[in-house]
């Protein structure tokens, strides 16, 4: 599809944080997002990451793109961002029922402040307007804007897994909340497993039914599509990143360090859904078993912390520091370190220099939405020597990445068994299977995924002309009502 044919409106797009044009970011989604406002001219809006009382509203603008933030109250961050998006949504969402604790007043917060941002984004649409909501902080936003009035587009692109409908069921009011997905006209997810999972829930959990077209309809009678758009990254400018580190001090002094030994690398946020306890253990077991590898490998694992107010977090913080230290003190010698662990966080650039010196990628969450490490790791390899990715089934790029070796990270001799493989693998086979992985990112990186989801959306049918109820599903759910000064004058 041309450009002129995307460009149909303004793109606002919505997510929990934002990427201001002062601040250093280098995730993919903020690349691709700040690419799509400079095409097609644009919002974006969000929170400001500041706790305040009074809520303000903050405006800045860079060329085509405005910015719009607003502050949260120590309230609304601890019941809606710390409590329910982070203790409730994000464990479910990762398979991690046991971890899930669910408080109602942190459910309130979460309401309250997705109408917090309804309010104040209603005042800045415009009627041609599309809008992108992005992740589960902001299931129900959709849902709030209809009830304010809005019928422009709206999508959204859910960055985690998508869970079993069986899970799913066990969220306390789950109906209420997840029936709210119909208020939007397109969802995203990354692979077709989740997409499975959320028919499911829709056809039989809740009684929706699938309509001519692809499209579910809700029980509460508002249909909507979903698709798979697998998220990606800039492959060329990770692989020019790549390039260009060699010539890094750092990556000079990691090479020097190493003494010849081949270097396996993790690098990962410090969360339980990493599966990094496993993956320490699967290396303990690969040394126990293979002494012939002692001081020909190192196993460095960054992992930088999040979420520290969260017990879970504290608790693997702790854990992986005894481990790591109990590897060590198994087989190290005074020449050999066996694993580095490194709770601090890098620049990208330099994490692909470290990317690329790596005989093998060591990519194993129990569960990760798509997991955009094993992507970089691929694109940042020297084509003429490249290494191995050894990822987990569980993780959404293995659904694209065939040619990696693929294990379930929670079967400690099999990761073994594949990390033994990869350090043993002949040159010609790894070239081919670097090449296949790499075919792939070349023609899906993330300028394709952001315009296959847009232009997807630009398609589906004008809201305005959906001859069904709006949301009766979010009346449901206890609401604060509707601004006193009622919906912008084009709704």
């Amino acid at each position: 599809m041309n450009q002129s044919a995307r460009k149909p409106g303004r793109l606002v797009v919505v997510s929990n944080r934002v990427a201001q044009p002062k601040q250093t970011s280098t995730g993919g989604l903020a690349s691709a997002m700040q690419a799509a406002l400079q095409e097609r001219g644009g919002l974006w809006f969000g929170w400001s990451g500041k706790i305040s009382a009074n809520g303000e509203l903050h405006r800045l603008s860079a060329g085509p793109i405005d910015y719009a933030t607003i502050d949260l109250s120590r309230a609304d961050h601890d019941d809606f961002y710390a409590g329910f998006a982070n203790r409730t949504l994000w464990p479910l969402l990762h398979y991690r029922p046991d971890l899930v604790d669910y408080q109602r007043k942190h459910l309130e917060g979460y309401l309250r402040v997705n109408a917090l941002f309804a309010d104040r984004l209603v005042k800045l649409l415009r009627p041609t307007d599309i809008l992108w909501v992005h992740d589960y902080h902001l299931i129900p936003l959709a849902a709030m804007l209809r009830q304010r009035g809005v019928k422009n587009r709206i999508g959204f692109f859910l960055h985690t897994p998508m869970p079993a409908a069986a899970l799913l069921i066990a969220l306390p009011q789950h109906r209420q909340l997840l029936e709210t997905l119909a208020s939007y006209d397109l969802i995203g997810l990354h692979t077709a497993r989740d997409l499975r999972a959320l028919e499911d829930y829709f056809l039989h959990e809740i009684g929706g039914a699938m309509r001519p077209g692809g499209r579910l309809r809700a029980a509460n009678g508002r249909s909507f599509r979903a698709g798979v758009f697998p998220i990606s990254i800039d492959t060329a400018l990770v692989a020019k990143a790549a390039r260009c580190a060699e010539t890094y001090e750092e990556i000079g002094q990691l090479r020097k360090s190493l003494e010849g030994r081949a270097l396996l690398i993790g690098v990962d946020r410090l969360d339980y859904s990493k599966g990094l306890a496993q993956r320490f253990l699967a290396y303990a077991h690969l040394l126990e078993r293979a002494p012939a590898l002692h001081r020909r490998i190192t196993f460095l694992q960054i992992a930088p912390p999040s979420r520290g107010a969260v017990p879970e977090y504290r608790q693997i913080r702790r854990e992986l520091e005894r481990m790591a230290g109990h590897i060590n003190g198994m087989y190290a010698a005074p020449d050999w370190v066996p694993i580095r662990y490194v709770n601090q966080s890098f620049p990208h650039s330099l994490l692909t220099g470290y990317y690329r010196h790596a005989r093998v990628g060591l990519v194993t969450p129990l569960r990760d939405g798509m997991n955009l490490v094993a992507k970089e790791y691929v694109a940042s390899q020297n084509p003429k020597d490249p290494g191995v990715l050894v990822l987990s089934r569980f993780a959404g790029a293995a659904s694209e990445l065939e040619d990696a070796l693929l294990v379930n990270p929670a079967d400690t001799a099999e990761v073994a068994d594949a990390l033994e493989r990869a350090l043993k693998m002949p040159l010609r086979e790894r070239r081919r299977r670097w090449r296949g992985m790499m075919d792939v990112l070349e023609s899906r990186d993330i300028t394709a995924w952001r315009n296959d989801f847009l232009d997807a959306l630009t398609a589906a049918p004008a809201p305005a002309s959906i001859a069904e109820p709006a949301s009766p599903a979010a009346s449901q759910i206890t609401l604060p009502k509707k601004p006193p000064d009622g919906p912008p004058s084009h709704c």
